[in-house]
Parts: C-alpha cells; structure tokens; sequence
C-alpha cells in the first residue's frame, strides 16, 4: 500500500464523521469498519465542541480535518489554519466548492488554495475532479495525493466515469488516489479498488444505511476483496467466447 505523506495506513478505507445516528453507532461503524482515517469538518461540526474533538481521538485512527463547506480560497486557507491548531495536524483535505447543486469544486479555486496551503507546509489532500489536466495542475503545485469524486457527493450514484478515474491510475502511477464521493455500495468501493485505487472515502453510504455497523463491515470485505483483486492482476474482458475446457485430448465421438 503506498505511504500517504510518509504515512503507511492499515487500512483502505476513510470514514466521515457526519450524519450518524448518534456517537456510540458511529464508534462502532468505525470499529466494524476497521478504517484507518476519521475525517472530520469544522465549518459543520457544531455539536460537542471540544469534547467532541477530544473523544474523536478515541477511534483510534488518523484524523483527517477537512474544508467541508467552504466557496472560497480565503475560506478554505482559513479554515485549514483553525484545523492545524485544533488538531495539531498538517493534514488536511481540501474542498474548494465551485457549484453549489453538484457540490462540484472548483478548478480554480482548488489549485489557488492548495498552492499556498502546500507552500505553508500542509499535507494537502484536494477533492478534486478526473480531470487530468487539473490533477497535473495540483500535483505541480505540491500535493502528493489525489481525490478524485466518483459522483457528487452523498448521491451514491458510484462511480460516473471509470475511464476517467483509470486514466488517472495510468497517469499517476507514483501519486496515492482515493476515490472521494459518490460511493453508495460495497460493490463501488470494490471497482473502485480494481482499479487500483489505493483507498476509499465514504461517509452517508455508512452513516445513513438502515443498519451503519453492518454496513461499515460490508465496505470493509468490498475494500479488502477489490484490492485483492488489483493486486491478482485480473483478466482482460474479451469480446468473444473463450472455452475453459481444453480441447486438446478431447476424444471425438
């Protein structure tokens, strides 16, 4: 599994901190889940304060403090000050929002924001887009991770463009790529980690499921399963029939 800035995790899998049905359920999402980073954002967290930001560390995982929320470049730099003092972190995942219906980012914006962030000394995670010529433009200017969306956030539409995402695998051989957004089945995560995706971040699909914990462990085995499966080196698709019996030896009646 690559290092994400230096850092090896245990797990492929990223969870939110959001929309639970209350802390207790989500410790155990968490712990069914077996992730390894907790994001967490400060433009809408705003139950518990302090005391919910000290009982976060008791997930034991990597806290991952976002820019949920934020419009502009001023905003976001902002916001990822507060989270660097909050949380004694330089990590931080970086949303510039450009479209306020898709909650798509904003091209702009996002390279502006994660160019003076990098230039600081964070470790900048951006919600960006497939785009390749964007991903080149963030890269460029100093982030060592990309996160791309799979669909608009909290549709769980899965993945829109897997060309897409694959071509970004292909370009960025050396950069780790998680797959932000969109996810809403086990079975998303799991495509997206055949196609060599080096983790998953989800939130509602866990959160807002009928049974959370359940289905944290279900994302669990589909991360597990599709990383695997990269790593087998599966099979090309074919567009003709091709016979698993061997016909040599085969005696002719």
């Amino acid at each position: 599994m690559k290092t994400f800035y230096g850092v090896e995790l245990d797990s492929a899998l990223m969870l939110g901190t959001a929309l639970y049905p209350s802390p207790a359920i989500m410790a155990q999402a968490f712990d069914a889940s077996k992730a390894s980073v907790a994001t967490v954002s400060l433009r809408r967290e705003n139950s518990g304060g302090q005391a919910f930001r000290e009982w976060l560390q008791t997930l034991n995982v990597r806290l991952l403090p976002n820019t949920a929320g934020c419009y502009s470049v001023k905003e976001a730099v902002t916001t990822a000050h507060m989270a660097r003092e909050l949380f004694d972190t330089t990590w931080i995942k970086l949303e510039v929002i450009g479209q306020s219906d898709t909650l798509q980012p904003d091209p702009f914006g996002l390279v502006d924001a994660a160019r003076i962030l990098c230039d600081e000394g964070f470790d900048v995670f951006p919600y960006t887009t497939e785009d390749l010529v964007l991903a080149e433009r963030l890269v460029e200017v100093g982030c060592r991770v990309l996160m791309p969306w799979g669909a608009p956030i909290g549709s769980g539409l899965g993945l829109n463009n897997p060309y897409g995402l694959r071509s970004l695998r292909h370009y960025f051989p050396d950069i780790p790529l998680v797959v932000d957004a969109g996810i809403g089945l086990p079975s998303h995560a799991a495509q997206a980690m055949e196609l060599g995706y080096d983790a998953i971040l989800l939130n509602t699909a866990v959160a807002k499921a009928g049974d959370p914990v359940a289905m944290a462990k279900a994302f669990a085995l589909a991360v597990e399963a599709g990383q695997t499966a990269y790593q087998a080196s599966p099979m090309e698709p074919r567009d003709m029939a091709s016979p698993s019996t061997p016909v040599i030896g085969k005696a002719w009646l």
